[in-house]
């Protein structure tokens, strides 16, 4: 399984980015997928999710809801999360998740 996530930067407060976490190694139809976040010295969080193929659900942590949306293309087995109104608190990596699989993060930093 590999996961690589990508789209991360320096951006200032209002702003949007687009992350991306193209996938590889698995059935990319039967599992849920999601991005976490991890700043300094603060525990891993989850940001977004979106279920399996056959009802694509997604979930959103309370400090995200309209703000961040996150959707997938099965055929480029990709996963993007869309962030908008970006606030230095979403400063932070972001990395996706697959069962217990983990990619390496890509860096967003919100800052004036």
């Amino acid at each position: 399984v590999q996961l690589r996530a990508s789209g991360g930067g320096l951006v200032q407060p209002g702003g949007s980015l687009r992350l991306s976490c193209v996938t590889s190694g698995f059935n990319f139809d039967y599992y849920a997928i999601g991005w976490f976040r991890q700043a300094p010295g603060k525990e891993r969080e989850g940001v977004a999710c979106i279920s399996s193929s056959a009802d694509d659900n997604t979930y959103y942590t309370d400090s995200v809801k309209g703000r961040f949306s996150i959707s997938k293309d099965n055929v480029r087995r990709t996963v993007y999360l869309q962030m908008n109104n970006l606030k230095p608190e979403d400063t932070a990596d972001y990395l996706c998740n697959v069962d217990s699989y983990w990619g390496r993060g890509t860096q967003v930093t919100v800052s004036s």
